[in-house]
């Protein structure tokens, strides 16, 4: 089933915001749609996206590849982003990355056995001042944490095991 036929309200809404001539502009509030559903944008998502938008599937997934908050595969329940540029790194965001991955048992861009957390280093989160600092991502949002510590992620990571929360 098409993302049209599951979503025929909402489609309709995010493509009025946009000129008939430049309905392209309205793939990134397609992909957010599409990946809601899964918490990853699919092939056939996106092939949806590309025909709806007379793009091509390829320039779709251009979209996707560029932007760290869409994913084309499934990971953990939360995605945890730990901002490693410069600024970050000089304030010890490399190390804590290396050490939280150690306590977690996986490297940089895996996920944990139980499906949880998936941990990946991304650039500038633009809170160069507070860091370590990271994002999780999860179908229901962003949630933000900056002045980390691995002992205070770790408690954090252990409370969204326990409670079963979405991020808000």
């Amino acid at each position: 089933m098409s993302l049209l036929q599951k979503y025929p309200a909402e489609v309709k809404q995010i493509l009025s915001k946009y000129p008939a001539d430049h309905k392209q502009s309205a793939v990134m509030p397609l992909l957010y749609l599409a990946q809601r559903e899964n918490g990853y944008i699919t092939g056939s998502a996106m092939q949806d996206i590309a025909e709806t938008l007379d793009m091509t599937q390829t320039e779709v997934a251009a979209v996707v590849g560029f932007y760290t908050l869409y994913l084309d595969k499934k990971e953990g329940k939360y995605r945890m982003q730990v901002c490693t540029d410069l600024p970050c790194a000089l304030r010890g965001a490399d190390k804590f990355l290396q050490d939280l991955c150690g306590n977690l048992g996986i490297k940089v861009g895996e996920t944990t056995s139980d499906g949880l957390v998936t941990i990946e280093a991304v650039m500038c989160l633009a809170a160069c001042d507070k860091a370590p600092m990271f994002q999780i991502q999860s179908r229901d949002g962003l949630e933000y944490h900056e002045d980390m510590t691995v002992d205070k992620t770790m408690e954090l990571v252990a409370a969204l095991a326990k409670s079963g929360r979405e991020v808000a």
